[in-house]
C-alpha cells in the first residue's frame, strides 16, 4: 500500500513510518524539515510542508491508498492545530479521491452513551481543567472527521510512552483509566486498522494489556 503519514517526524510518527516500511508499504512522510528525519529508506519519500497552513498537503496525499494522522499539539503550537490541519487533509483527500483515513486522538474524547470507569471520569475532569483547549481541539477534529465522506477510523489512546512494540495491548471497545501504552504499540494498531480495514467509521480505544 501507499500510506501517507502526517506527523511523521513526531514521537509516534517515527515508529509508525518504520513499522509501515517493515511491513512492506511505501510511505510518504509529511514533515516540516526533511533534513531532521532520523532515517532514510528506499520506500520512504519525505514531503516538506505545514499541515496547519495547508502547504504541501495535497502533494503528500496524491496517490495514497490511505492517510494516517498522528499530529499532536505542542506547547508553542496553535490551539486549533488538529482542527485546521484536519480540514486541509480532508479537503486534499477529497480532491485526490483518497478514501481511507485513520487518525489518532487522546482518550479524553468521548462518544455519546460510552461507558467510562471512575478513573477515566477523573482523568476527563483533569484534562478539561489542565488541557481544556487541547481537548476541545481534538473533539472538533473528531467531529469533522465523522462528518466527512471518508472511510475513517479514530483511534483514542491514553498517556503515550516511548517503550518498545510488545504486541500486548487491548484495543477496541474497552474501558480506559489511569494507564499508558507505548507509541510503538499504537503504531502497530494503527497499521492493522489501515491494512485490514478494522473499525471503519468507529472510534476504538487502545490501552495497556
Amino acid at each position: 500500500m501507499n500510506i501517507t503519514v502526517f506527523g511523521a517526524s513526531g514521537r509516534t510518527g517515527v515508529p509508525l513510518v518504520r513499522q509501515a516500511i517493515d511491513r512492506g508499504h511505501d510511505v510518504v512522510g509529511f514533515v516540516r524539515d526533511p533534513d531532521r528525519f532520523p532515517f532514510e529508506d528506499d520506500r520512504l519519500t519525505l514531503v516538506a510542508g505545514g499541515a496547519y497552513g495547508g502547504d504541501g498537503v495535497r502533494e503528500a496525499v496524491a496517490g495514497a491508498d490511505a492517510v494516517v494522522s498522528v499530529l499532536g499539539q505542542t506547547d508553542d503550537g496553535p490551539d486549533d492545530l488538529l482542527t485546521v490541519a484536519g480540514e486541509h487533509i480532508l479537503a486534499a483527500m477529497e480532491a485526490e479521491g483518497v478514501d481511507r483515513f485513520v487518525t489518532l486522538t487522546g482518550a479524553g474524547v468521548r462518544t455519546e452513551g460510552e461507558s467510562v470507569p471512575l478513573s477515566g471520569r477523573v482523568m476527563g475532569v483533569l484534562l478539561k481543567l489542565l488541557q481544556g483547549e487541547v481537548l476541545a481541539d481534538a473533539e472538533r477534529h473528531v467531529d469533522l472527521v465523522r462528518a466527512s465522506g471518508t472511510d475513517w477510523t479514530v483511534v483514542r489512546a491514553p498517556r503515550l510512552t516511548d517503550g518498545p512494540r510488545t504486541g500486548e495491548y487491548r484495543a477496541g471497545d474497552i474501558e480506559l483509566g489511569f494507564e499508558s501504552v507505548s507509541r510503538a504499540d499504537v503504531a502497530d494498531f494503527l497499521l492493522d486498522c489501515v491494512e485490514e480495514g478494522r473499525h471503519a467509521r468507529e472510534l476504538p480505544k487502545i490501552g495497556g494489556a
